[in-house]
């Protein structure tokens, strides 16, 4: 069984009087263990689709699996408990809390699932040495580099130990250098075993994963592999 599932899938949204189809019709399957990238130009509804694989909406129509729960129709608390469970998120632009430390940021997943503060913090530094920032772990955000700071967003996606971790435009504040560095960051999890799914406009992003899925108007234009030369 695939690890995510869409059959079909919709999304509409209304303002005022007029709809707007951000999705329309989408069928995907993505096994554990792949390495994708979803692209298209702006109002394809590629963060759309994020949005709804990262369980932070549901779709307006179809069918739509993760991680084996049906979330067609869940509610919010069945939304942010799979969430919690099943998926890490890093965002574009780090969605730290600015008071808090690096240890403190990295153990805010956790505090949802309930973990006791002990666990918590041997967990946090734990990740934070493994995203090279043991030096760092006291520091708040705003004493760190953006290279930094998305270092922490990873450790955090990673706190709860999530079979899939999504990216939505993770290098996009990043200059060239520290963003190759934090890619390798998302190649080393994709071979730990777990499935990573990068929302991106980059194309050299996208070409170091394994499956492109471009979306065009709402709908999935082509998908290839963008290791094969031939295509």
């Amino acid at each position: 069984m695939a690890q995510i599932f869409l059959e079909d899938v919709t999304k509409v949204y209304h303002i005022g009087d007029q709809e707007i189809r951000a999705l329309d019709g989408i069928s995907l399957s993505i096994e554990a263990g792949e390495f994708v990238a979803i692209i298209g130009p702006s109002g394809s509804g590629k963060s759309t689709l994020m949005h709804l694989l990262g369980c932070l909406d549901t779709p307006s129509a179809g069918k739509m699996e993760i991680c084996g729960h049906d979330i067609t129709a869940a509610n919010s608390d069945e939304l942010s408990e799979i969430r919690n469970r099943e998926i890490g998120f890093v965002f574009q632009s780090f969605n730290l809390l600015p008071k808090l430390n690096v240890l403190e940021n990295i153990e805010v997943p956790m505090i949802y699932s309930g973990a006791p503060s002990k666990a918590r913090r041997i967990r946090a530094e734990e990740l934070a040495e493994r995203v090279g920032l043991k030096d760092r772990r006291l520091n708040r955000p705003t004493q760190l580099s953006g290279g930094q700071c998305q270092r922490v967003a990873i450790a955090r996606a990673l706190v709860n130990d999530p079979k899939i971790v999504f990216g939505d435009e993770p290098t996009g504040n990043l200059d060239s250098s520290t963003g190759k560095m934090i890619l390798g960051m998302f190649r080393e999890l994709h071979e730990s075993g777990r499935t990573v799914v990068l929302v991106t406009h980059d194309p050299t992003i996208a070409a170091v994963t394994h499956r492109v899925i471009e979306l065009k108007d709402g709908k999935i234009e082509r998908q290839y592999d963008p290791r094969d030369h031939s295509r």
